[in-house]
């Protein structure tokens, strides 16, 4: 059973703007989350047998929220995914061996084995590195806007991430105000996962509704119900559709609970037991396959199928990837960015040479 909708900031939700949800796209959808999940997994596997150095940061219970960005973004766009945006990254067209290839290192990833695992990106296809949650991705999204705008490029939406912890920062607050001044296309997802690390919204802000700083900022608020995919998926549909027409930033807040600990190394004991019991702590996953079921827009037996084929590949890559070179820092030429990357390792496979 989904959870009730909620309504935006500025009335009734059915606009001009609001998009069908179609079988295709929820499909779509719910597949991606099942591969982000089972990815992810796998990759806290990993970490735990010490194959993997650094962190390792799980989207677990915000696939929803995540792939109905990714997914309502094109060719063209700006995206800038953070650490629980596994899904959206893949609904953007990332992979599952480049992910693999990134956390453990490969020298033949996109990232060539360097700068952790969670700073992955193909910026020349909009496709941003991480530089951090705390709020400074929706400026380096708002700088892509303007850069298409110089450019004379039309049509082109931005799109970031950020929980709410973030929202305190002063980065995000310069990125909003210059979204807000310059009317860029951007739309900004706020996951209230309720806790930024360990700590607890009731100390990380002082109003009731983080939906209420959108006015503040001149732009149109919207609010989703975070571990409802059908529900992300219109609402943030709505909101690129938006953006993409012209009506510039829109800021999408969304309530739900994230379903571990923020990183591997944490246990997450801080979250209360009738938190994880609430609705906000309904798994993404089991509330989108259920919902799925129920429109007939889904089989038990496909389920299944998936969920044995993801599994088989994720296992088959991790084992590829194992094998696979590390950099060597004697022969590594240390450049940045190069043409022949970019063609290799596109996303477009009528890019490559």
């Amino acid at each position: 059973m989904t959870l009730g909708k909620a309504s935006d900031s500025d009335g009734p939700r059915a606009t001009k703007h609001s998009p069908e949800v179609t079988r295709e796209n929820a499909r779509r959808a719910y597949r991606i989350m099942l591969e982000a999940r089972i990815l992810e997994e796998k990759l806290a596997v990993l970490y735990r047998s010490g194959k993997i150095v650094g962190g390792v940061f799980l989207g677990r219970g915000q696939e929803a929220l995540s792939v109905s960005l990714g997914i309502h973004l094109r060719r063209g766009d700006v995206y800038a995914p953070l650490i629980r945006d596994q899904a959206g990254r893949m609904a953007f067209g990332d992979t599952i061996l480049d992910t693999m290839r990134t956390y453990l290192g490969s020298s033949l990833g996109s990232m060539r084995g360097r700068d952790g695992n969670i700073h992955r990106g193909r910026p020349s296809e909009g496709y941003h590195a991480m530089i951090s949650h705390l709020g400074a991705m929706v400026s380096t999204v708002c700088g892509g806007l303007m850069a298409k705008r110089f450019r004379g490029e039309t049509g082109a939406v931005g799109g970031t991430c950020i929980g709410e912890g973030g929202t305190s920062t002063g980065s995000f607050h310069e990125g909003m105000n210059l979204a807000g001044v310059e009317k860029l296309p951007i739309v900004v997802v706020v996951a209230n996962n309720q806790f930024s690390y360990s700590t607890p919204n009731d100390r990380q802000f002082a109003c009731n509704d983080l939906l209420v700083r959108a006015e503040g900022y001149g732009v149109r608020g919207r609010r989703a119900v975070g571990n409802d995919l059908m529900d992300c998926l219109s609402v943030i549909g709505e909101a690129v559709s938006a953006a993409r027409s012209g009506e510039g930033p829109q800021l999408v807040v969304a309530d739900l609970l994230r379903l571990v600990g923020h990183g591997e190394h944490d246990d997450a004991s801080y979250i209360p037991a009738a938190m994880k019991e609430s609705s906000l702590g309904g798994d993404c996953l089991d509330l989108a396959r259920t919902t799925l079921l129920e429109k007939g827009w889904l089989t038990g037996e496909e389920a299944a199928d998936w969920q044995k084929i993801v599994e088989k590949e994720v296992e088959e890559t991790s084992s590829k990837v194992l094998r696979e070179p590390s950099p060597d820092p004697s022969e590594e030429d240390w450049n940045a960015f190069s043409c022949l990357d970019s063609q290799q390792n596109s996303r477009y496979p009528e890019e490559r040479q």
